[in-house]
């Protein structure tokens, strides 16, 4: 039986209530299991007082810390449902999940009040926004709440709601129950062999998946332990594996990339205690993957999740042996199999098609949206990813493209059709296709394909220019190519999967 994380928390503080679960690397602040209890029930008395009930929801946004991940998990814990927001979001997609999610409460820092209060300005309902120190040792809560029980959980409640976009640009909310969440930690958790005696170093952000699920959730599930800094630093990343005794790390192939271009060539870098280090979230280029264990004397794993399989898809064995490049690995956690787009009939080896998943931890529906939901499963409940690629004759999948044509970037998930319209407003653009293009550091980065207006001229630097007004510099492509004419199908629409093969 699954049961549910706040029978999780419950067994360790019955077992190992002083083991420490959390590793604030800024402050060197620790949190233990039986610190966690006590304050997950506090902040359930505080909610229950403030008016929320079971299953209501509440924000998040806020940079890691050590507050980040106590509301994380005392959410859920408490019966409510937690929403986290991405801090790279812009304004209007921000202010589209406050008013989709129904969030009552959201938890925010100074240093986001700014941001946050321009989102707020468009959407419909009030929200009440509590400004906390993601550093500090206690929630803001009063120390002398009435006494109180929680609201009763069950496995089947939602836990998670978390925002992946869309390939229109409009985010979908996975809505992710206690047993979606405790299946996919324990899929982590037996296939890596982890032990309460493990710890992990991550540094992704509690807005993704994987900050979220592989980095949190799985080490509570398995009573280990991780060290969480606010964000990724080259300069700090081994230190705060070694001052803090990690066993494994946590990374994407941007960190990958980082950590390679900053080692020094002539250094020795050993690390005794990591066992292995874990990447996802993008495909890792091959040579990155080997250059990495050549030079810090760590396995890669690499891995694949998705927001609706509670960020656990596929991953490659921890046999060196056995493990291949380029692979995202074997099922795990999952039924996977590759069927005909069109005809969905079940592929043998090496036939490329569109990859279907199923299992415990996979999503049971994307909030308040029926009709996206209906056309996300099959009648048999198999998820349609979106994904193309082949399986090989030794079980190994093989990612070849999107049918989603999202474009992810270090690990984020970007619509192209959100770049698409931020150059459409620009006078001289006639027609504008966004791509994702191979890139060593990123996995992916951005190609804007245009085609100008009869008679107009326009510099790429200018263009780039409009795109960090319009969109930010997470957004804004990194490359810009005119055309005559983009690629169409006889619908008329863009097919940008050309244009990535053009690129």
């Amino acid at each position: 039986m699954s049961g549910t994380l706040r029978d999780v928390l419950a067994r360790h503080v019955a077992r190992q209530p002083e083991r420490i679960l959390l590793v604030a690397p800024e402050t060197g602040r620790t949190l233990t299991y039986r610190e966690l209890d006590r304050q997950a029930r506090q902040l359930a008395r505080w909610l229950r007082l403030a008016g929320l009930r079971r299953g209501d929801k509440i924000g998040l946004y806020l940079h890691n810390g050590y507050q980040t991940a106590l509301l994380f998990l005392s959410a859920m814990i408490g019966g409510y449902v937690i929403a986290p927001l991405n801090l790279h979001a812009q304004r209007s997609q921000l202010a589209y999940v406050l008013d989709h999610c129904d969030c009552k409460v959201l938890f925010t820092c100074r240093e986001q009040e700014a941001p946050l209060a321009d989102a707020l300005a468009a959407v419909r309902r009030r929200i009440e926004v509590i400004v906390i120190d993601p550093d500090a040792p206690a929630l803001f809560l009063e120390e002398r709440l009435p006494p109180g029980d929680w609201p009763e959980v069950s496995a089947d409640d939602p836990a998670l709601l978390m925002y992946t976009s869309g390939t229109t640009g409009t985010p979908k909310g996975a809505l992710l129950t206690h047993r979606n969440l405790i299946a996919a930690a324990r899929a982590v958790g037996g296939w890596h062999a982890l032990t309460p005696q493990d710890r992990v170093l991550s540094s992704l952000p509690l807005y993704h998946i994987n900050g979220q699920v592989i980095a949190t959730v799985t080490p509570f599930v398995t009573g280990g332990s991780l060290i969480a800094p606010h964000r990724f630093s080259v300069s700090h990343w081994w230190d705060h594996a070694e001052r803090h005794g990690a066993t494994w790390i946590n990374m994407v192939p941007t960190i990958i990339a980082y950590l390679l271009n900053a080692a020094e060539p002539n250094r020795a870098y050993r690390f005794p205690r990591v066992r292995f280090g874990r990447s996802a979230s993008a495909p890792l280029p091959p040579e990155q993957h080997r250059a990495f264990e050549r030079t810090f004397g760590i396995p890669v794993i690499e891995c694949m999740g998705m927001t609706e399989s509670s960020s656990i898809v596929f991953a490659n064995p921890q046999d060196a042996a056995r493990r291949k490049y380029g692979s995202p690995g074997l099922p795990c956690g999952v039924e996977a199999k590759v069927v005909a787009v069109e005809s969905g009939e079940v592929l043998g080896a090496q036939a490329a098609g569109e990859i279907c998943l199923r299992g415990t931890n996979v999503m049971a529906q994307y909030y308040k949206s029926p009709e996206q939901t209906a056309k996300a499963f099959d009648a048999a409940g198999w998820l349609r990813t979106g994904d193309l690629g082949y399986r090989d004759a030794d079980g190994f999948y093989f990612i070849t493209g999107r049918l989603k044509e999202l474009i992810i970037k270090g690990g984020e998930n970007i619509a192209p059709r959100e770049i698409d319209e931020a150059l459409l407003r620009h006078p001289a653009v006639l027609e504008a296709a966004a791509v994702g293009v191979p890139d060593a550091n990123y996995g992916q980065d951005i190609l804007a394909c245009i085609v100008l207006k009869p008679g107009e001229q326009v510099a790429e630097a200018a263009l780039r220019e409009f795109c960090l007004a319009e969109l930010g510099r997470y957004k804004t492509p990194r490359q810009f190519r005119f055309l005559a004419e983009l690629p169409k199908g006889p619908s008329g629409k863009v097919q940008r999967l050309k244009l990535a093969e053009l690129a």
